[in-house]
């Protein structure tokens, strides 16, 4: 195929900013997708997706196109993410780009992910074309909006279109855009093969289906192919291009994106973001611009049942296949048994995780408190990274402890900039600088401790700007802090599970809270049930569970009250006895008792 008649492009917004809607106006116009098989959010595949209205993974589908000028191009759309959490999926998408669509809600205006997917872009030196969607809406302010976008981009007010995803206005200008202003993508075909792997999934039947944009070089059917960073070499079964299924063709030339199987059967022989090449005449360097997914938070995921640790080590490695972002260990739990530690983007990303190995996998699961990654020094010299709360050395052992920080933004409108500071500051953030815009908005920069943000951060901030302000953050690096483990104790036995490390300033309040809340969840039982925070060997909160009490003298009508009192003392030494061996079922809803209390 001609590279001047290809288009590759990726629209980029804040979530709930309209993307996945306007995509499906593009599908309708170009006539990809037959009237029948069309529905609402038609490239959100997944259920997930479709029920929070929210795109979590890149998907990709080719349209053609017949421009103004009379000729037909083939356009590849890349979809992205649009959360915070899943920043991985939208560098990975911009990778395989010649250009971006950037676009903004015309009643929200620009927020702190409208931003960072610009630089984003702007780092794999993209081609931006701004959007001003949902035009029609009551409360759009389209002109301001506009003029926002030009000021940010600093590009004339009338090169920023005009669009309405729901009602399809200004979709032909926007595919013409595409074509007008995206460059072609450049290469070679006698040159040795380069093509970046996009995308990946596992099929039952096929093995692992890859998406990939080729760079240099050609594949087809039967020719024998490397991957460079796995070793993995096979013969090429089948190559063709997406649109809401799998497109059989001879070849796929420079410049194109689609799909490859080529008997890939393990999850470890394709990797998202390696790089694809002929196996007897390959690329001397593997292609370049992806960006590394570095997990935020970790939690431990278990199986509820004992036995279900293989079953849970497939699925997690199948999943990791088209999520490169999930990062696993085996590990294990003096209170849950065998499982493992796992690394997520976000909170988000670690419940749509949890909901996908259920869903997806028929997993009945228990997962820890989230936790962040810790730097440990000892004093013997040696540097520990702990994400683990119950693997933190003795207090005795550690010389410094130091916690991740991250550089974070918030674009709110410039009345709740007071609230907003004091909840920075209350959570031991530091305010770096606070700059206003035009359209009556702020944004304010500062770093902040990640573990105080991955909690109850966002919705603590959409309650005190009522839902107008945004939240962007990036890993910056470490800082000393005075951090301790707290650790829950259950009849005096310690749980590994629910440990966690706070700040000592916080130690007292955070331990009191979950006493309480634990006292609320886990069941009366026979025996009294005695739950402690501790620190070290110092108890700082204590709560019981008193036992359930059975009526035994209720069989004494009459006679000497000598009788009563053997009975009850009896009893007593029977709860005593009960107490020693018996265990205490420790629920769910337990692991996730941080959740709800205030930090």
């Amino acid at each position: 195929m001609e590279l001047e008649l290809i288009r590759n492009f990726s629209i980029i917004a804040h979530i709930d900013h309209g993307k996945s809607t306007l995509a499906d106006r593009l599908l309708e116009y170009t006539g990809s997708v037959p009237p029948r098989e069309m529905r609402d959010q038609v490239l959100d595949s997944m259920e997930l997706e479709r029920e929070r209205g929210i795109t979590i993974k890149a998907h990709l589908v080719r349209m053609n196109y017949k421009a103004k000028d009379g000729k037909d191009y083939v356009l590849n759309l890349i979809d992205t993410p649009g959360h915070v959490d899943f920043t991985y999926e939208v560098s990975r998408a911009l990778a395989a780009c010649e250009g971006a669509f950037l676009l903004v809600d015309a009643s929200q205006g620009i927020e702190a992910q409208t931003i960072s997917n610009m630089y984003l872009a702007l780092d794999n030196n993209l081609t931006i074309i701004p959007v001003v969607n949902k035009i029609d809406i009551q409360f759009a302010m389209v002109e301001q909006v506009r003029e926002e976008l030009a000021n940010l981009l600093g590009v004339d007010k009338s090169e920023v279109l005009l669009t309405s995803g729901k009602a399809g206005l200004g979709i032909e200008e926007f595919l013409s855009a595409a074509v007008e202003r995206i460059p072609p993508p450049k290469g070679y075909y006698d040159k040795p093969l380069a093509a970046l792997v996009i995308d990946a999934y596992y099929d039952n039947y096929r093995g692992v289906v890859a998406y990939v944009r080729v760079f240099d070089g050609y594949i087809r059917k039967g020719i024998r192919i490397r991957f460079m960073a796995t070793g993995f070499e096979n013969i090429v079964e089948e190559v063709g291009f997406v649109r809401l299924g799998l497109h059989p063709l001879d070849e796929l030339g420079p410049g194109e994106v689609g799909y490859i199987i080529a008997g890939m059967k393990s999850v470890r022989d394709a990797r998202v973001g390696d790089t694809i090449t002929f196996a007897d005449n390959p690329v001397s360097v593997p292609l370049v611009g992806y960006r590394e997914a570095k997990p935020m938070v970790y939690s431990g995921l278990y199986p509820a049942s004992g036995d279900g640790v293989e079953e849970l080590r497939e699925a997690l490695e199948k999943l990791k296949l088209n999520d490169a972002a999930i990062s696993f260990e085996p590990e294990s739990s003096i209170a849950l048994g065998p499982g493992f530690r796992c690394g997520f983007l976000g909170l988000l990303h670690m419940e749509i995780v949890q909901e996908r190995l259920s869903r997806e996998y028929k997993i009945d699961l228990v997962a820890t408190i989230p936790n962040v990654a810790y730097r440990v020094k000892t004093k013997n010299g040696e540097l520990l990274v702990i994400d683990n709360p119950a693997k933190l050395p003795n207090p005795a052992e550690i010389d410094t402890i130091e916690e991740p920080i991250v550089t974070s933004e918030v674009v709110t409108p410039t009345k709740y900039i007071g609230n907003i500071m004091k909840l920075i500051t209350d959570r031991r953030g530091e305010l770096n600088s606070t700059e206003f815009m035009e359209s009556g908005r702020a944004i304010i920069r500062f770093t902040i401790p990640l573990a105080e943000i991955i909690f109850d951060f966002y919705d603590k901030l959409k309650s005190l700007s009522q839902g107008y302000a945004s939240l962007d953050y990036e890993l910056s690096g470490y800082n000393e802090a005075d951090l301790v483990k707290l650790d829950v104790l259950v009849n005096g036995e310690p749980v590994d599970a629910l440990s966690v490390v706070v700040h000592r300033s916080k130690a007292y309040n955070v331990g009191i809270a979950l006493c309480t809340k634990l006292k609320e969840l886990i069941p009366r039982q026979l025996f009294e049930v005695v739950i402690q925070a501790a620190i070290g060997s110092r108890i700082i909160a204590r709560t019981r569970i008193p036992p359930i009490k059975k009526n035994v003298t209720a069989k004494c009508y009459g006679g000497d009250i000598t009788r009563k009192r053997k009975l009850l003392e009896r009893q007593k030494e029977g709860k005593k006895r009960m107490k020693q061996v018996g265990n205490v079922e420790i629920p769910q809803e337990a692991f996730f008792a941080l959740f709800k209390i205030e930090r």
